[in-house]
């Protein structure tokens, strides 16, 4: 909505929500989200063709589009727990906004949803209507946390799903329209309702795909002697199959490529496709054995224990430039560090310290084995590990010498994401270990 109401000023942009909490960071100079960029665009804005406020019916009876945002986590509990979507905001807000409106809208899904979602918002929107007309658009998000600015302003493409009825057409053609203040019109791709959907869930299941293929290999190439970089620059250079996301890591993380490939997992069983749920199920399966794996590594390396020794954990977002922590692999390997007895101490630039202890422990439980550094080096120090977990850029810049002389010796070092010359701390003294070498 930020680079919306960036690139096209005319149009008016009210995010709305209920929780006054959130509504006053964003009015605030701490907006509630870290991403590079953001808080440039919202300050230029904001006030202008940008407001953020409470006032949801105010902002129904206003709007021509309607974007739902909400979240839709994976259910934990009755039919579907586990994989299914939990689609209660959804429905809440398709009956907030058939209550509100005051006339003819679009309605746009911008959450990841199941497909079909969009028949649950149009039944629920023409039962509570009052015979307004509305049209609901599919149009998903492809932005990745870190670049999401850089996404918005370049776009591989925006994808625009819409019933093929006449109301329909001119549905899409507005939200064509919105985006082509700044995006080439070659690259909005416009398709029906169910592609649409479909291509969000499909898109996040290939790309983790490809991690949990390389992250496999990794195992092997620790077995073999090969070395997982030079094996993913080798068949990256085939055009085929090209270089982008062959880097093998600890594990993917993040609000959605876990989330989406369990739904995409459910709908599969849901349709009588067991042989494709598995096959998909599975990618999920790798990633949290990669998890484990890494921490079973710095055990065995460690002589077989960890019990009172002191680990480093740095980096604990699911990848650099953002604070989201959801899914990282820095919690699994925190907790399997923890069962082994270790006193663990992790440093992340951007995650709280209570947001740390709360997903690794759980809301209000405390563990004097868990501690938060203020930096890398406090982390360090007297440290018998340190576990690289996040690529944040700092820790290539760190002074390794210095972080050698105050740990135990033999020092180790875990680089969960292959960002380090082994080699160099090895020369220091380290005894260095990376993913898939």
């Amino acid at each position: 909505m930020a680079m919306i109401a960036l690139k096209a000023p005319k149009i008016e942009v009210r995010v709305v929500d209920m929780n006054a909490a959130r509504i006053a960071a964003w009015n605030s100079d701490t907006l509630p989200i870290y991403e590079p960029g953001l808080d440039r665009i919202v300050k230029k804005r904001r006030g202008k063709n940008l407001h953020f406020s409470t006032d949801v019916p105010g902002a129904i009876q206003a709007a021509d589009i309607i974007f739902v945002s909400v979240n839709t986590p994976t259910k934990t509990y009755g039919v579907g727990a586990g994989k299914a979507a939990d689609m209660r905001f959804i429905e809440s807000v398709a009956r907030t906004i058939a209550e509100h409106a005051n006339g003819p809208k679009i309605i746009v899904e911008k959450s990841t949803i199941p497909v079909k979602t969009a028949e649950t918002i149009k039944d629920i929107l023409a039962a509570n209507s009052r015979g307004f007309k509305f049209e609901v658009l599919s149009n998903p998000e492809f932005l990745a946390e870190g670049t999401a600015m850089a996404d918005l302003t370049m776009p591989d493409r925006v994808l625009i799903g819409g019933e093929r009825t006449p109301g329909g057409e001119v549905a899409i053609q507005t939200l064509v329209d919105v985006y082509a203040h700044w995006v080439p019109r070659d690259r909005i791709i416009t398709t029906n309702l169910w592609s649409s959907e479909l291509s969000k869930l499909v898109a996040n299941a290939f790309l983790a795909q490809r991690i949990s293929s390389i992250n496999s290999i990794s195992a092997l190439c620790e077995a073999t002697g090969a070395d997982v970089d030079e094996v993913a620059n080798a068949i990256g250079r085939d055009s085929r199959i090209g270089p982008k996301f062959l880097k093998a890591s600890v594990g993917f993380g993040g609000s959605c490529f876990q989330k989406d490939i369990l739904n995409l997992v459910y709908l599969c069983q849901n349709f009588g496709l067991p042989e494709v749920a598995a096959y998909w199920e599975s990618v999920v399966q790798m990633n949290d054995w990669q998890k484990h794996r890494f921490a079973g590594k710095i055990v065995r390396a460690l002589f077989n224990s960890v019990a009172d020794k002191k680990i480093a954990v740095l980096g604990f977002a699911f990848k650099k430039d953002t604070n989201d922590t959801r899914e990282s692999a820095a919690i699994a390997v925190c907790r399997d560090l923890l069962a082994e007895q270790a006193r663990v101490v992790v440093y992340d630039p951007k995650v709280p310290a209570g947001e740390i202890r709360a997903d690794v422990l759980g809301k209000d439980k405390k563990e004097s084995r868990l501690t938060v550094a203020k930096d890398a080096y406090e982390a360090a120090e007297g440290a018998h590990a340190i576990a690289i977990v996040t690529e944040w850029d700092e820790f290539k810049k760190l002074d390794y010498k210095k972080i050698f002389a105050a740990m135990h010796k033999p020092a180790f070092i875990f680089d969960g994401r292959n960002i380090l010359d082994l080699t160099k701390l090895t020369a220091i003294g380290f005894r260095a270990h990376g993913i898939g070498k």
